[in-house]
């Protein structure tokens, strides 16, 4: 869990870098370019998302790693992950707490978050700005994109602010923070199934 806190950790950065951009704090000296610079650092949480899950097993994330490397594409990524850990994707949670204080808390789907299937969209939206245009193709609309970061990322902080993971070859599954009130640390805590 260090590993994958470690992950979501250079998550917050990345996605520090996609706020200082967006706002306009910062810039690549024209919109293209600006807008690329956001894609690609939400093109690499993405990544992170998906090697998060396997980080507890270095021979495993070392394989798919690699076959990753030989082709970018996302249905094929997701495909060779589902087959390794069928849990890797972040499950999107909210925590209630019952009206009953002797009564654990309850975590309710988050509906909101990245879905896997817009993490796919996501992952070949960011593909179609990352590579040069075709002179003979349909041009990029950067201003469509421009105005997608914000949605894109808010559906990104949805999925991971709180949410549940299931490391490759594990029963358990671990409660994950990107951040608490007494700090801005990535913060987990383990579970497992206890037969009464």
């Amino acid at each position: 869990m260090p590993k994958y806190a470690s992950l979501m950790k250079e998550i917050k950065l990345r996605v520090q870098v996609v706020d200082h951009l967006a706002s306009g704090g910062g810039n690549a000296l024209f919109v293209p370019t600006t807008v690329e610079c956001i894609y690609l650092q939400l093109r690499k949480v993405l990544e992170l998302v998906a090697f998060g899950s396997l980080v507890a097993n270095r021979v495993l994330y070392s394989k798919v790693h690699r076959n990753f490397a030989k082709h970018w594409n996302a249905r094929l990524l997701v495909k060779d992950l589902h087959r390794v850990n069928p849990n890797y994707y972040p499950r999107a949670i909210r925590e209630v707490t019952p009206e009953d204080p002797a009564q654990p808390v309850q975590f309710v789907d988050r509906e909101d978050g990245l879905s896997e299937s817009e993490f796919v969209e996501l992952y070949e939206r960011c593909g179609r700005v990352l590579h040069a245009d075709n002179p003979f193709g349909s041009k990029v609309d950067w201003e469509q994109y421009r105005q997608e970061i914000t949605h894109w990322r808010q559906k990104l902080l949805n999925l991971l602010n709180s949410h549940t993971i299931r490391l490759v070859d594990e029963a358990r599954f671990h409660l994950v923070h990107m951040k608490e009130p007494a700090d801005e640390e990535v913060h987990w805590y383990e579970f497992q199934r206890v037969d009464a």
